[in-house]
Formats: C-alpha cells, structure tokens, sequence
C-alpha cells in the first residue's frame, strides 16, 4: 500500500504479505471423480478436504448486524455495507482496473496490488459520507486471490476493525460466489431449504467448480479444472482473435453477430468423466487460426467467436448435465464472473427446465468480484473465520 493509504488509516499493513508477482492459484492437483451412478441417485458424492468448526444444519442468519465487507482477490477493489436486519445494502461500490490492464493482457499482479492500496482510501470515505452508521463487524476475502492483493484487503480490513473496535471476520471468495446466487432470495426472505441439496457451477478467470451444496451445508466438490479454468481460456482465446482485454466480453460480443457451428472446436471429455480441460480447445484454435490468412480472419472473425463461445459453454454444461443425471438435487446455480456471459445463461437456463430443477442465477452485478457477496457469506456460512491473522492465496472452496 502507498504511503498515503497507511497513513490514512494510521496503522501499518499485515506482515504477512508474500510475493507480489504469484499468478491467481487455482485448485490443486488429482481432482476426485466420479463413475456414472443411477439417475437421481440419493447418494452424496464423495467430500473433498476437512470440514472444521460447527457448521449449522441450514442456510442461516446470525444475529442482526451491520457488516462492512471488503473485497480485493485479484483486480476488483471493491466495498458494501450490509443490514441485515433489513436484508439491505445502503452502500456498495465498485471500482474496476481492466482499462488499466488492458495493455498488458491480463492482470499485472504488482500493480493490481498498488491500485488497491490507492483506491481503498476513496472507496471508504465515500462509505462514510453516506452516513450509514458504524458496522458490527468487518469482513474480508482471505483466499483464494493474488498474494499482494490480498494482502493490501487484509491489512486495510484489520485497520477499520481497530479504528471501530469491531470483531474481524474472514470470507472464502470461493464459496462467496457459490453462494451469490441465493443473495436474492435471502434478501425477499425465501426459504432456502427446500432448494438443497443444490448443484452450483462457478465459473470464473481463476476457476471452474461444480460442486454440491448439501442439506448440511458442507460443499461437495464434484469436479474442477486439470488446466486453465474457463475464464481464462476465453481470455486467451481472444488474444489469439487480436481482441483486447478483458477478453471474454469481447468474444461475446462479436460472437452475437456470428455462427456457434461455423467451427468444429473439440469439448473434452464429453459424456463421460467429471472434470473440465480447455487446453485443446486453445490448441484447436491456434492451428485453426494458422491456417487463415489475415484477410479470411478478419472477415470470419465473428464465427470464430461465436464457434469458440460455444465449445466453452458446452464443455461446463455437459458437466452439469452429467452431475444433474448422477447426483440428486433439488436447484442448480451459476456463479463467477463468466457467469454474466448470455449465451452461457441461455443454455444453462434450458438445462435446468428440461431437469425440472430450480434456477439461481446470480444476479450480474454480483457475478464479478464484489464485496456484496463477501459480506453476505459472512452473514450465513458457517465456514466463516473469526479474527483472520494470515490470507491463503491457494485457499479450496471446502475450506
């Protein structure tokens, strides 16, 4: 964090900061899988990692409090303050570096780091100009995220609970998303319960997860990526299309106007084994663009988008078509930043009606990074950490 930024807060930063230049982590390796079992099978799939502490036999709410919530796991600097006993955000506020990015392609993690630490101080003196009254309890992301980013989160959340003399709390940015699609329903008062278990898909620049919320609320982890997560291959993608960044947006947006069967593009592991892979859909596409002259490009540009959007899509649906057919649930959710991708909700939303299952989407100013959600997960999961004195960059959505 600059000098400004310590000083306004008067407190130094944590110290434990680690590498600033460590790339966003994704999960580890030897994903579990499962063998096709019975349709609609009553049977759990199996638990990924130790579930510790006391974990509360349904979705719910603690006691009554104002939550200030703080979210800075890559290159969103982001701050909310939650009521919950009105179910309300009376200030939430986002400021986004992919314009500042951009000429680098990707996220720049030492500058991602330095922008935090200079916007944080803006984004706090605009929450209390609006007078919302002192929170009961600070929240922020601890894992999974950039070393420096969360870092600069942490260091900053630790200095507003001393200020306030409030308790510190520590949110898994992972299961935050998983849990953004219920943010509305919460909010209307809905019950949860009958909509578990619940198969959720998080798909984002850092990772693809399909995973199984239970009754008991423990998260199931049924399959992740064995290489880039979906993001990231769009990403990717684009840069090979000569598209800017964020890359993932602008392959959308061409592919609005182009053809998704213009294009042959392989889908891994199709029908069968549940994990994710994009490493040859990249592939596909690096020879396919070797073989087209700068002109045809240019001019097939808009089915190349569309065709590669399409392999994307139905590598994550066809997952979540196999798990619908192997693991009993009642409702299934999309979350992540890739999640506010149209074509990805259209598909998603016909998979669901043929199931007959109910659909979460979560709502797309939470699909990105935000401290909305971050402040909602400390509200309800009960994997939450109480006075949080260290962040987990390689942090797993079941810890």
């Amino acid at each position: 964090m600059g000098a400004n930024a310590t000083a306004f807060f008067g407190l130094p930063l944590a110290a434990n900061v680690g590498a600033l230049d460590r790339t966003f982590a994704g999960d580890d390796a030897n994903p579990r899988h499962f063998r096709k079992s019975p349709y609609k099978t009553a049977r759990q799939a199996g638990i990924s990692g130790d579930h510790t502490g006391k974990v509360h036999r349904r979705i719910c709410q603690r006691k009554n409090m104002k939550i200030l919530s703080l979210e800075s796991s890559c290159d969103d600097s982001s701050l909310a303050f939650l009521d919950t006993e009105r179910r309300i955000f009376p200030f939430e506020k986002n400021h986004s570096q992919a314009l500042l990015h951009r000429e680098y392609g990707g996220v720049f993690p030492n500058l991602a780091a330095r922008e935090h630490g200079r916007v944080f101080p803006e984004l706090i003196a605009a929450w209390e100009s609006c007078a919302c009254g002192p929170p009961d309890r600070i929240a922020v992301t601890r894992g999974p995220g950039l070393p420096g980013c969360l870092a600069v989160g942490l260091g900053v959340a630790q200095s507003l609970a001393r200020r306030h003399g409030c308790d510190l709390l520590g949110v898994n940015h992972l299961r935050a998303h998983a849990l953004s699609p219920f943010l509305p329903l919460w909010q209307q008062n809905v019950p949860i319960e009958p909509l578990l278990p619940h198969l959720g898909l998080l798909v984002s620049g850092g990772n693809t997860l399909l995973f199984i919320v239970g009754e008991d609320f423990q998260f199931q982890l049924l399959a992740r990526t064995l290489d880039d997560a979906a993001g990231e291959a769009l990403d990717k993608g684009a840069r090979m299309l000569g598209l800017p960044y964020p890359g993932g947006v602008e392959i959308e947006r061409l592919a609005a106007n182009g053809d998704p069967a213009a294009f042959a593009f392989p889908r891994a592991f199709r029908g069968r084994d549940l994990k994710f892979s994009f490493s040859g859909l990249k592939t596909s596409l690096l020879y396919r663009l070797k073989k087209m002259s700068s002109a045809e490009i240019d001019e097939r540009r808009a089915n190349l988008c569309a065709s590669y959007q399409e392999a994307v899509c139905d590598a994550l649906l066809d997952k979540v078509d196999y798990a619908i057919r192997n693991f009993f649930c009642r409702s299934l959710g999309l979350s992540g930043g890739v999640s506010q991708n149209g074509r990805l909700r259209k598909k998603i939303t016909q998979i669901a009606a043929a199931a007959e299952l109910s659909l979460l989407l979560a709502p797309e100013k939470y699909c990105g990074d935000n401290a909305s959600m971050v402040a909602f997960a400390a509200a309800v999961d009960p994997m939450v950490i109480a006075a949080p004195v260290a962040f987990d960059p390689n942090l797993k959505i079941y810890e």
